[in-house]
């Protein structure tokens, strides 16, 4: 177990950790991300069909409460609020210090890369090798409705000198753009990338978000040169976007991850491609085991759920960022599926409440007298409380 406070990044983790010879078994994406973040919000990545989301891996809190005690919660020790705290956004109380657990870490992680045809055998494909827990790591890019590349990982510390691709370098192309070669050529492939390169192989290119910022940032010459730049800080950006530049962004760009059951894949990619027709999108599976709190699957069993990413401008002409987001809340809600609170949420109280389980976290408020010192998480995060 590593005992961290919530601002230590996932850059920063993976650093201290792997040298010594240990990692945590889930580690989202970007090198900023913070464990406070990954807790009160939520975290995934590409193991997550083994462990769950970044919550699943954590084994206690500490937290100042309203009334500015200290406690130490687990699932044995003030179970009800280690299970209320994910994804209560910083309403309950402060989280202080957090627990994860730790897994040895390995040198590489050898990646098989296969292109997909149709959209059926893709979510197949996908669903088949999500179940496999041989895979260390399970991911897919779709770059159209009925094209994807789906790649499995293991960790290994053996590889084949020829095939090892240092894909975190900076000089590097962009990790989707190197994926999508395997699609165009299409042809399968094997690679050995770098654990710590491939936690982060994203990062450089803030998945594809990059392309909108700095059209030119895959060109070859820009990244021997300027590669060493990028990326810009995400905090950065948002310090120095203007209102009319937020407004037009918020228009004419989305930035979501739908959470749904693995079932109903095939049916949410279809809703994607019609609402926001948005592309590359991201599948990432997790296990949602049947923990209380305000995210779990909807019968007694863990269920085997996926995140879908949409980064990016939408294509679809009838795109109208608040009814179309309103059209895909809908549809989530509907195959009890979960939104992400980092992203834009238009949805009204009831039907927030409808879609996260509300029991546990609202018990624990009036207990704990949270109501003086806290926001609700709704009034937290929601653009329709605000208006």
């Amino acid at each position: 177990v590593v005992r961290v406070e919530p601002l230590v990044s996932m850059g920063q983790l993976t650093s201290y950790l792997n040298p010594m010879g240990w990692t945590i078994p889930v580690v989202p994406e970007l090198d900023d991300l913070t464990v406070g973040g990954l807790i009160m919000g939520t975290g995934i990545e590409s193991s997550s069909h083994i462990y769950g989301l970044f919550q699943h891996t954590c084994v206690a809190y500490e937290l100042v409460l309203a009334d500015g005690s200290l406690v130490r919660c687990s699932p044995t020790e003030n179970s009800d609020l280690f299970y209320a705290v994910p994804w209560s956004c910083g309403t309950l109380g402060f989280l202080v210090a957090a627990e994860i657990k730790m897994i040895p870490a390995k040198k590489y992680v050898k990646i098989h890369y296969k292109p997909v045809r149709g959209l059926q055998k893709i979510c197949e494909k996908f669903t088949e090798e999500s179940k496999r827990k041989e895979n260390s790591f399970v991911e897919g890019l779709m770059y159209s409705l009925d094209e994807a590349v789906i790649m499995t990982g293991v960790l290994t510390d053996e590889a084949e000198q020829s095939k090892i691709n240092r894909i975190g370098n900076y000089y590097k192309p962009w990790f989707f753009k190197h994926v999508e070669k395997y699609l165009k050529a299409d042809r399968t492939g094997v690679e050995y990338i770098p654990s710590r390169h491939y936690y982060h192989r994203h990062t450089r290119s803030i998945f594809w978000e990059l392309q909108d910022i700095i059209p030119f940032g895959n060109n070859p010459v820009f990244r021997y040169l300027f590669g060493w730049m990028v990326p810009p800080k995400i905090s950065l950006l948002k310090l120095t976007q203007g209102e009319a530049i937020r407004k037009l962004y918020e228009q004419h760009h989305v930035v979501q991850d739908m959470l749904v059951p693995m079932k109903t894949l095939e049916k949410a990619i279809q809703t994607f491609h019609v609402d926001l027709n948005v592309y590359p999108l991201w599948l990432c599976p997790f296990i949602l085991p049947n923990n209380p709190g305000m995210v779990h699957p909807k019968g007694d069993e863990t269920e085997l759920y996926v995140d879908i990413g949409a980064y990016g401008e939408p294509k679809s002409k009838q795109f109208e960022a608040r009814a179309s987001m309103r059209q895909m809340e809908k549809f989530v809600r509907s195959v009890h599926g979960f939104q992400m609170l980092y992203a834009d949420c238009y949805m009204t109280r009831e039907e927030f409440w409808d879609m996260f389980d509300g029991s546990l976290y609202h018990k624990l408020r009036e207990e704990m007298n949270c109501k003086d010192a806290f926001p609700e998480v709704y009034d937290k995060i929601c653009k329709a409380a605000r208006h």
